[in-house]
């Protein structure tokens, strides 16, 4: 399987950096080679957030890159800054409750997902990111469904009430649209 290379993209506070970091438990889970790097501007919530994860067959030589085959965008902000370094032929997963424009590249294939509405409706807004996560999964079956349910299990283990439970049922929301939108 090729590198792929995607960037979670956001305000921080939605949990961009948590779904790359479970999306890399996954594919590390998977037998990938895997990299997680953050990056977020100085506020604490509320403030610009994202994170590029890179998974390869092969040792990966540098997290950093200039150009990504997928992106994941959470708000506007995120959408138009990260669309222009998606590759040609390469994903966009928009949260359209939160992004009421469309994709601009007729090269790129575009997933629209009203992930918030979503994931209230399984509980909780917070479980956005989860649901954007899965649509991405959905679509690039770049990772095992069941290997991201193990790591979405173990990020939320010992959490209140039924928290992971909440975030299982939004990922497989997400994965169905994805599914639907690769078919």
């Amino acid at each position: 399987m090729a590198s792929e290379e995607i960037v979670m993209a956001g305000f921080g506070g939605q949990g961009l950096l948590a779904i790359g970091k479970i999306l890399a438990k996954a594919a590390m889970e998977d037998g990938r080679e895997v990299t997680w790097m953050p990056s977020y501007g100085p506020e604490m919530r509320g403030g610009t957030c994202n994170c590029i994860v890179i998974i390869d067959d092969e040792p990966i030589g540098s997290p950093v890159v200039q150009k990504v085959r997928s992106a994941i965008v959470m708000n506007k902000q995120s959408i138009d800054k990260f669309e222009p370094t998606v590759l040609p032929n390469g994903l966009i997963v928009v949260n359209t409750s939160l992004i009421d424009r469309k994709v601009q590249r007729a090269d790129l294939k575009s997933v629209y997902v009203p992930a918030t509405e979503i994931a209230e409706k399984e509980g909780t807004s917070k479980a956005a990111n989860i649901v954007m996560l899965g649509a991405y999964v959905g679509v690039t079956k770049i990772v095992k469904p069941e290997t991201v349910e193990h790591a979405i299990e173990a990020t939320f283990a010992g959490k209140r009430g039924s928290v992971g439970e909440v975030n299982l049922r939004a990922f497989r929301k997400g994965f169905d649209i994805g599914q639907q939108s690769a078919s």
